[in-house]
């Protein structure tokens, strides 16, 4: 650590004083000192005459040292030993004692200020990683963690309100310093006396002895704390207020075994704890709120596949398990009038609600150009130039494949979309479709292919959240995919298969939505 001006200027006040008795200073010498030499020589002062013969020993070996004042920064981290082997007739030490008394004050002032910012720095840290979080659970135990260990509480709690699907009211707690199961068998807090400020955030509560609280043991049936509750003595609340709402989201407790434990600056570290936890919990909660309506709204305009003859159809729609990546991803299996069976997945670009609604929109109107026995590049055409009149610059991949059980084939047009994979019996999986056309929305011609779809075929369409993250590349992803693809032909359970497949690809933790169709030829076709 560089030393300070400030260093600097006390430094050279002192080497200043080693005067001879025509008042003109002699050759002085500076060691420096660690910071654990500063705290042994100086304690808490800035200056300090050194006069133990046995530490100048220790510090500077060999010489016989007549005077020497030791000298610290303001931080106390970097100081230095000033001294001099000659006799001389000023008296160091008394100028020594003069700085001290002088910088002192202003010493002590600069360490109050230095923990309060570090107070503050501590508490900033702990608010951006608290209202970086979006997931409920991880909030509230990093909130706990972090506030019991500022307060240094034997033991904290966060008593929080959750509301279930059916709009009603329950509470939740997590527990840090201590094991869950040490509370287990104890009911919920009750609105008593003493957690009424707290459950009606009316305020914080700090007693040095909450025994002796004239609130304390005034309810049945336990008058007092439970048999085998942990002890507690000093007492610490905050409750937690959304700050757009007002309403109290929950409440922290903090509990030690000895009395007095708590002080002005813990009560300010966990309110202040409190305030990030509460902004961090409406964040959750407003992300939760959007992605479960984006989530059902999806879920709702999905269909169930439809029996088709000759054909094994296996589908899968999984929202997106982490981030905000909810919404846009689709698929249909439509039977046609001819008897013919079109398979559509697809992505719009972008996610939540918009994406949600886009996405419906497009499924009907591909669903409806099918019903009209047009040819796939012919479908995709018209829902492209329709989305650019609906949705302006958002545009969606499709891929759009029918199925003509006469002649066993697989009519198709790709818009934007992953490829979709073929495997005829006795082949290696094939990509077909690759890069044919532009997204809907964007392209204008949709070339159309057909490819052999003989019995004991599969056909596998699917989204990008199958194969792509922001810890998975997309080529790496689908290489995966085709090695996996093998392991599904010969599964005697298909679903099963599919699941073990998408958690292996996906590591458990999708971060965008999967969509999935698999078609299988099983050789039964009806006319």
């Amino acid at each position: 650590m560089t030393p300070r001006p400030d260093f600097d200027a006390v430094l050279d006040a002192v080497r200043g004083t080693f005067l001879d008795g025509d008042g003109v200073p002699v050759i002085t010498e500076v060691r420096a000192l660690g910071p654990e030499e500063v705290r042994a020589l100086l304690g808490e002062h800035v200056t300090r005459a050194v006069t133990d013969c046995a530490a100048l020993a220790d510090l500077v070996p060999g010489k016989a040292i007549t005077h020497a004042v030791a000298v610290a920064d303001d931080d106390g981290e970097r100081g230095a030993l000033v001294y001099t082997t000659v006799e001389i007739a000023g008296t160091p030490e008394a100028a020594a004692t003069a700085i001290q008394a002088a910088t002192d004050g202003l010493a002590r002032t600069v360490r109050r200020l230095r923990g309060e910012a570090a107070v503050l720095d501590a508490l900033h840290s702990t608010g951006r990683e608290l209202t970086a979080q979006l997931d409920i659970d991880r909030i509230v135990q990093a909130a706990t963690d972090a506030a019991t260990q500022a307060t240094g509480a034997g033991f904290g709690a966060f008593f929080y309100n959750l509301i279930d699907e059916f709009g009603e009211s329950y509470t939740l707690y997590t527990i840090s310093g201590v094991p869950r199961e040490a509370f287990a068998r104890f009911p919920m807090p009750r609105n008593t006396d003493v957690f009424a400020p707290t459950f009606d955030g009316t305020g914080t509560v700090r007693s040095p002895d909450i025994t002796r609280d004239p609130r304390f043991g005034k309810n049945a049936p336990y008058h007092g704390m439970p048999e085998g509750h942990l002890p507690v003595c000093s007492y610490l609340a905050v409750p937690v207020l959304s700050p757009t709402s007002g309403e109290v989201l929950g409440g922290f407790f903090f509990g030690h075994p000895e009395p007095d434990r708590f002080t002005a600056r813990h009560e300010y570290l966990a309110e202040g704890i409190a305030a990030y936890t509460a902004i961090a919990l409406d964040n959750a909660r407003l992300y939760e709120r959007e992605r479960s309506l984006a989530s059902e709204l999806s879920r709702s305009m999905l269909p169930v596949a439809p029996p088709t003859p000759g054909l094994d159809v296996f589908t899968r729609y999984l929202p997106a398990a982490t981030g905000s990546k909810v919404g846009g991803d689709w698929f249909d299996v439509i039977r046609l009038p001819s008897g013919a069976t079109a398979f559509v997945i697809g992505d719009v670009v972008g996610h939540g609600i918009t994406a949600a609604t886009v996405m419906g929109q497009v499924r009907t109107a591909i669903r409806s150009y099918a019903l009209l026995e047009l040819p796939p590049s012919e479908v995709l055409r018209n829902v492209s130039e329709l989305s650019v009149g609906l949705f302006g610059e958002t545009f969606v991949t499709c891929f759009y494949a029918v199925h003509r059980p006469a002649d066993h084939t697989l009519a198709y047009a790709n818009a934007g979309h992953l490829p979709a994979i073929l495997v005829r019996p006795g082949e290696p999986p094939e990509q077909i479709g690759e890069a044919l056309a532009q997204p809907l929305g964007v392209g204008s011609v949709f070339p159309q292919r057909t490819a052999g779809f003989p019995v004991g075929a599969d056909l596998v369409l699917y989204t990008d959240g199958l194969v792509e993250s922001r810890t998975r590349d997309l080529t790496l992803g689908v290489e995966w995919l085709l090695a996996g693809i093998p392991g599904l032909l010969t599964a005697a359970d298909l679903e099963t298969a599919w699941d073990k497949l998408v958690d292996e690809l996906t590591r458990g933790r999708h971060d965008d939505d999967i969509a999935v169709i698999h078609v299988r030829h099983r050789g039964e076709d009806a006319p």
